[in-house]
């Protein structure tokens, strides 16, 4: 079985309260250690290899991304999906053949650009393109930014990732999604559904989100972000 039939698998049947939970690595040695730590399949954080390469979330030329990609999938064995934000204005085909080519199952892709929606239909159609050059060589998750950067209603939200799937997505991931709002969006999205997890203590929990309605959960820039605390915890003890 191949690496991208290993993830796609991991996605279905699973129990209400047990998600796929995908940690975000943000370089090698951050990805053997979830990977050695007994994680089936990682996913990275756009965000956090921005962080780790000197750049702002959204600013790191594609290129980085995708040499950033490569270097975690290569040392690790288990699937490995990638963030590569809007797709950095490449085209469907290209962004298939650079995916593959770094060695990445899957990926997430952004239906919003410089913090505004993009027209649903455009994206779908896009999304379409993309699924059509990959066939079943990738899986994609289709990001739905209505909560970060729309209206915040569901039902918006909905409607936008019906599309999605319509279009051929393999996952829909309404960041940024409430909790609580958790079991209209799983009442009305076919398929596998991404939920945003919090590393604060503040959220709740991955089996919590999963009895909510999330087939698996991811946690952006959240671990790279909690390393650097402790990065930065070590630099105080150094100075005393």
């Amino acid at each position: 079985m191949s690496k991208v039939d290993v993830f796609r698998a991991l996605h279905l049947r699973r129990a209400q309260d047990d998600p796929l939970v995908l940690p975000g690595p943000w370089d090698a040695a951050s990805a053997r250690a979830f990977a050695e730590a007994g994680f089936p399949a990682l996913a990275t954080p756009s965000a956090g290899v921005a962080a780790s390469l000197g750049y702002a979330d959204g600013a790191t030329p594609a290129d980085e991304m995708f040499a950033a990609v490569a270097r975690i999938a290569r040392a690790v064995d288990v699937p490995v999906s990638a963030d590569i934000e809007g797709g950095y204005g490449l085209a469907p085909k290209e962004i298939v053949e650079r995916l593959l080519e770094v060695g990445a199952v899957g990926c997430n892709l952004e239906d919003s650009n410089g913090g505004v929606l993009k027209d649903p239909h455009q994206h779908a159609e896009f999304l379409a393109e993309v699924r059509s050059a990959a066939a079943d060589r990738l899986f994609v998750n289709a990001r739905v930014d209505t909560f970060v950067h729309g209206d915040k209603d569901p039902e918006r939200a909905i409607e936008r990732a019906a599309s999605y799937v319509a279009a051929g997505a393999d996952c829909v991931y309404p960041i940024l999604a409430p909790a609580a709002v958790l079991p209209l969006l799983r009442a009305g999205v076919q398929g596998p559904l991404n939920a945003l997890g919090r590393l604060d203590g503040e959220g709740p929990s991955p089996a919590r989100l999963g009895e909510l309605g999330a087939t698996r959960v991811t946690f952006g820039p959240g671990c790279q972000r909690r390393a650097t605390a402790a990065v930065q915890d070590i630099a105080d003890a150094l100075r005393t």
